[in-house]
């Protein structure tokens, strides 16, 4: 497996490969839910790189950066056993300049529900992205439906720039009791563990009511029973294409949950 470090190394290591990309691009501190994403990787190309890089640009003051989980070591070890060719691992200062072009997320949809709660947020991760996949060149690139509208925004991104590559959805992976797989789940105590269930079991409740109830309010306010967190930031309704819904749209819903359980901030979703 190669280790990478700069965008000059990568480049001249893609420049030798014959054959299909699977590109997986991560924060690092991996977990199964990454490991899925590499995995499918693995079975539908030829060579699979790995990007691991804690981007600096989609932190907005006062959050987590500087206590990010970083793990490069462990995070090798898991890439090797996982079949990856190649592990990307940048610095900021081989990434960013001073004073850059910037890339800005679209006016409505990149300052909607994360982008309203993170402004600026969506800038950053479409910024680092963008350079990602013009250094890797990648023949597919893979994303969890877990962070949605980031997803959303990365095939907008793709479609109007004209990248030549596949955006692959994959699946969000879960705990064996519900909890969505995160990098941030480690800062959570057992206490607040056993609250932050409760993000899961209101969206498999709301997905259950929505066979029968098309109404949203009535099955936000089933929600709201359920939901023990600290502080709520918001429950959405959006269609494929994060339009807000007055309804359910069977085939065509997306059902988002932020919230705070202690400092930790989660989100989750249902598509239906």
């Amino acid at each position: 497996m190669q280790i990478l470090k700069t965008p000059k190394e990568a480049i001249e290591y893609r420049k030798t490969l014959k054959g299909s990309i699977g590109f997986v691009p991560t924060m690092g501190a991996l977990h199964e839910g990454h490991l899925s994403l590499i995995q499918k990787a693995r079975e539908e190309n030829d060579f699979v790189i790995v990007s691991i890089f804690v981007n600096p640009t989609q932190f907005l003051p006062g959050e987590d950066l500087d206590k990010y989980p970083r793990r490069l070591e462990a995070d090798f070890k898991i890439c090797k056993r996982a079949g990856v060719d190649a592990v990307f691992t940048p610095t900021s200062e081989n990434m960013y300049e001073n004073d850059e072009v910037l890339i800005k997320a679209p006016k409505i949809k990149g300052y909607i529900l994360e982008g309203f709660n993170r402004p600026g947020h969506f800038d950053g991760v479409l910024q680092i992205v963008n350079k990602l996949f013009n250094i890797i060149k990648p023949t597919r690139a893979y994303f969890g439906k877990k962070d949605a509208q980031q997803l959303y925004l990365i095939k907008q991104m793709v479609k109007n720039f004209f990248f030549d590559l596949e955006i692959i959805e994959c699946e969000t992976k879960r705990e064996k009791d519900g909890l969505a797989l995160s990098s941030r789940n480690i800062y959570l105590s057992d206490e607040e563990r056993k609250r932050a269930l409760s993000i899961s079991k209101a969206l498999k409740r709301a997905a259950k009511l929505s066979n029968t109830i098309k109404d949203i309010e009535t099955i936000k306010n089933e929600m709201l029973e359920i939901l023990d967190v600290d502080e709520l930031q918001y429950i959405a309704f959006v269609d494929r294409e994060f339009n807000n819904i007055n309804e359910i749209i069977p085939n065509n819903t997306i059902i988002l949950i932020a919230a705070k359980v202690g400092e930790t901030r989660l989100i989750d979703n249902i598509f239906i």
